[in-house]
This record gives C-alpha cells, sequence and structure tokens, in this order.
C-alpha cells in the first residue's frame, strides 16, 4: 500500500507545485517569476478564453507575469475592442487572489475608426465582477479616475489604442507626468528594422520614453506583435 500512496502524494506535489506564489524575490527591483506557474496559468485558463491572438503565448505571460509580480490595485486598460486584454488580468486576478480593479476604456459610439467594436465592445468581460468599461479617451479617463482613487495606489496602464507614433507617445508621456509610479505595458512595440514594413510608432515611442532614464525596459523580442513593460 506504502508504494501507491507514494506515488499519489508525489503526483498531488506536482499539481500543487503550479498553485504556488509565481513571485520570485518580492524585494527585489527586478522583474522576476516562476515561469512553470505562468505557463501553468496562460495554458489551464486564458489560451482557452481569449486564445492566441492578437497577444500570443509570451504576450501573455509577461501580461498575466505583469499583474502577479505588480499585484496593481487598479488596471487601467485602454483599446477595449471585446476585453481581451481586460479579461486577461481578470482572470490573473482572480485566479491568484489579487484584489485589483480593471478600468478598460474605448471610444465613444459616435468616433469612427477601423477596430471600432461598436455593439461587441468588451463581451469577454461584461458582467465580470471588479470590472468596469467606460467610454471615453484613453490617458484623459484614466487620469480622471486616478485622482478618485487613494494615494499611492498601485497602478499598471495597458496601452493598446492608437499605434500611431504621436498618440502613443502623448498616453506614455502623460502616465508618466500624471501617474509617476504607474507600471506600463504597451503593445504592437516590435521592430527590427526600418524597411520591415511594421508600424514602429509605438517601439519609437517606447524607446523615446525609456530614454528619460524614469523606466527599466522588458519585452518580448521575437517577432510580431511584440509587447513592452516600462517599469
Amino acid at each position: 500500500m506504502k508504494k501507491p500512496q507514494l506515488l499519489l502524494r508525489k503526483i498531488y506535489a506536482k499539481l500543487n507545485a503550479y498553485n504556488h506564489d509565481p513571485v520570485k524575490n518580492q524585494g527585489s527591483t527586478e522583474f522576476e517569476i516562476d515561469n512553470g506557474v505562468i505557463s501553468h496559468f496562460v495554458l489551464k485558463k486564458l489560451v482557452p478564453v481569449v486564445g492566441v491572438g492578437p497577444f500570443a503565448l509570451n504576450e501573455l505571460m509577461l501580461m498575466a507575469g505583469s499583474i502577479c509580480r505588480f499585484r496593481p490595485q487598479y488596471v487601467f486598460d485602454w483599446g477595449t475592442h471585446i476585453g481581451k486584454s481586460a479579461r486577461i488580468f481578470y482572470e490573473t486576478a482572480k485566479y491568484f487572489k489579487i484584489p485589483t480593479e480593471v478600468h478598460s476604456i474605448d471610444l465613444p459610439e459616435e468616433v469612427e475608426r477601423v477596430w471600432h467594436p461598436h455593439s461587441k465592445r468588451g463581451k469577454l468581460v461584461k458582467g465580470k465582477s471588479g470590472v468596469y468599461l467606460h467610454l471615453g479617451d484613453g490617458l484623459d479617463t484614466a487620469l480622471r479616475l486616478y485622482k478618485t482613487f487613494p494615494t499611492g495606489s498601485r497602478i499598471l496602464c495597458f496601452v493598446d489604442g492608437d499605434h500611431e507614433y504621436e498618440s502613443v507617445k502623448r498616453e506614455l508621456m502623460g502616465i508618466s507626468a500624471g501617474m509617476p509610479n504607474a507600471k506600463i505595458l504597451v503593445h504592437d512595440t516590435f521592430f527590427q528594422s526600418p524597411d520591415s514594413g511594421y508600424n514602429i510608432g509605438p517601439f519609437k515611442a517606447v524607446m523615446e520614453t525609456l530614454s528619460s532614464g524614469h523606466y527599466k525596459l522588458l519585452e518580448t523580442k521575437t517577432g510580431v506583435p511584440g509587447m513592452s513593460l516600462l517599469y
């Protein structure tokens, strides 16, 4: 009887290993997580719900890892579309028991753009506890809400709206000035060469923001679309 019991204990221990705190060295100034724990979560919980587009596996890892590493009390997410990024943040906070509010912002109905979701806006998060949908300019709305939160609140911003250089630079500068301690994730930031044909506006805006010396940078660099973390 001992051998089957020992085998069951080993199996249970392996399964339980994926349920512990994924953050390593919480007091460190560097970004460090347990990739095995986050990988298990991404495959078990996120991929079945949100798939692997437009956020690839390495980007899902960075998004989930950022929630676990920084434990934000509030997430500002703009470029809502059908709510995939907001759902990622919601599922991560729920699974790892991190008290987090997600405030997802998209442009009003009357503002036309190519990717406007219209009636499908935020459909993946509607009715989810702790997720709030807002209409308006992403940066302006986030700053307005931020002023109502307790001083010193932990903030994570996810910038995935208009991918043009001017607008992304405005958003990053606005976050840096208005929420100087916020951590920032920016989507579509891959850059290989000027003639690659990929929109390098977000990459350029990130690099210029980084030059201020206020942030450290962590990136997914394997290919498009790419994601950057400023922290």
